[in-house]
């Protein structure tokens, strides 16, 4: 771990953990472990680190367990199969390593994806989902369309390598959704993703990674299935804007109709004036911060459906 990123590990009442998975250690924080109330589980995105929910755990009064996927953050050099289900697995191995019985559980963009694939997996492990701008399957993208097609700017910056701190500073604020936005929450994030990689500074997602989550995010493999298979109360938090900061983000309302008409246990709000980074990095922190505290408390359109889960029903 760099000295830029053992520095963030310096949040109030929080620590670090190495969780033995599959090919190696998977790295993850642990904040508040003797907290009470139901803990938290926190999954980022396609080429996140877990960085991004530590303004988000800090607010929390539970305890809260975030951890860097295969292929990313800290845990960079674990080697694939980078699936989701693979993810789920991970997440399961973290869960377990933080003495966590049942958690709700919080994935952003791709990390709301694994969340449904852990839910499906390990039931037992999960009381609810909060899915933050993900988790529903994407439209499908024209055979014609590649992985690099679709996030050909994203690849295109793991790729690259850079100076300093300061220089990956300056490409995120001249980014459309990040820039105009920038905060103290954003630039931790950003210094935690640059990493020393045989001397040279570059973001800590891996392209092979990346590519190999992307192409699943459309529902094949069984994911559809799965997904309108599971009975847990779920909340989806959807941004009116994307990736760029552009109209529609991921889910117009077309298409996110198709899907609610077959999710009876999924609650959705929209979270006006974000786009897909700012609804967890910038003002929509507090949706998140109350979309747990609902699912926690029991209280909102899921409430029976989570005293039905509790039961075994």
């Amino acid at each position: 771990m760099s000295e830029q990123q053992a520095q963030h590990e310096q949040h109030a009442d929080a620590r670090s953990l190495r969780v033995a998975v599959d090919g190696g250690e998977l790295v993850a924080t642990l904040w508040r472990p003797d907290a009470s109330g139901t803990p938290v589980v926190a999954i980022h995105g396609i080429t996140a680190n877990h960085r991004s929910f530590a303004h988000v755990a800090d607010r929390l009064s539970a305890p809260v367990l975030a951890m860097d996927l295969r292929g990313r953050g800290s845990s960079r050099a674990l080697p694939g199969p980078y699936g989701l289900e693979q993810h789920a697995e991970d997440v399961a191995a973290a869960i377990a390593a933080a003495g966590f019985d049942r958690a709700i559980v919080v994935g952003h963009s791709m990390g709301a994806y694994v969340a449904v694939r852990l839910a499906a997996a390990h039931p037992e492990l999960v009381e609810a989902l909060v899915l933050i701008d993900g988790g529903v399957p994407l439209r499908p993208a024209a055979d014609d369309v590649s992985p690099e097609d679709v996030l050909g700017p994203a690849i295109e910056r793991l790729r690259r390598t850079f100076p300093s701190a300061e220089a990956y500073r300056d490409f995120w604020r001249q980014h459309p959704a990040f820039g105009p936005y920038w905060n103290a929450a954003i630039e931790e994030y950003v210094d935690y993703d640059l990493v020393d990689v045989d001397g040279a500074l570059r973001p800590s997602a891996t392209p092979d990674a990346v590519i190999a989550n992307l192409v699943e995010l459309d529902g094949r493999g069984g994911y559809a299935e799965a997904l309108q298979a599971l009975r847990v109360p779920m909340r989806l938090l959807r941004s009116p804007r994307g990736l760029f900061d552009e109209t529609p983000g991921l889910y117009d309302d077309e298409w996110l109709a198709t899907w609610t008409s077959r999710l009876p246990e999924l609650a959705v709000r929209d979270v006006e004036h974000t786009n897909h980074y700012t609804i967890l990095l910038g003002r929509g922190a507090d949706a998140v911060l109350d979309a747990v505290s609902l699912v926690a408390t029991g209280a909102g359109p899921a409430a029976s459906v989570a005293a039905a889960h509790r039961e075994g029903r």
